[in-house]
């Protein structure tokens, strides 16, 4: 093969290459938002955590999430109390660990009809527990499985779908702000 006709190879290489566009996913674009002064959001993770302030008990969180949730029409149709569950069993649960779902069919009904099997991620959870900070203190959480990094289960999400995961994760965030605060 002659220097002229590789050049010339290369050359079109080049071209074809820079031609063409990498697929990028935009999964990480449509991530909840959270208010200013909460920790930001790590795209990575299928957790967000918040650290309920001091002086916010356990029923205060409970009452808030009930509360704010329904006010955002919001239906908790189902709670889980681990602790109790694992107390039955004669093991120490080590403070508080339950579950909630919540349920908005208005914020979620566009990611259940372009994609069906994202119903295995409803409804969405909320937990509250209790874990040991640097001094072996039981401090109090509250976790949620984000549903946009669900999302990221469902292979090429429609952009409508992306958007109602985005929108119901944000109002998500918003209440374990104020339930971490004790707001009603």
């Amino acid at each position: 093969m002659s220097k002229s006709l590789i050049m010339i190879f290369c050359l079109l290489l080049g071209v074809a290459c820079s031609t063409v566009k990498p697929v990028i996913s935009n999964n990480n674009a449509f991530i909840g938002h959270v208010r200013a002064g909460m920790p930001a959001i790590d795209p990575g993770s299928a957790i967000y955590e918040l650290q309920v302030r001091e002086g916010v008990s356990y029923q205060d969180v409970v009452d808030s999430l009930k509360s704010i949730s329904e006010g955002l029409n919001f239906v908790n149709p189902a709670n889980f109390p681990i602790a109790e569950h694992i107390k039955k069993r004669g093991i120490d649960p080590q403070g508080i660990k339950e579950v909630h779902s919540f349920c908005n069919l208005s914020l979620g009904t566009d990611i259940f009809l372009d994609h069906p099997e994202f119903l295995v991620f409803a409804p969405c959870r909320i937990a509250i527990y209790e874990k040991p900070d640097a001094n072996q203190k039981l401090k109090l959480f509250i976790g949620l499985a984000r549903p946009t990094f669900d999302l990221k289960s469902i292979r090429n999400p429609t952009l409508r779908a992306q958007k109602s995961a985005q929108e119901l994760e944000t109002t998500l965030l918003e209440i374990m702000d104020k339930a971490s605060r004790g707001d009603i």
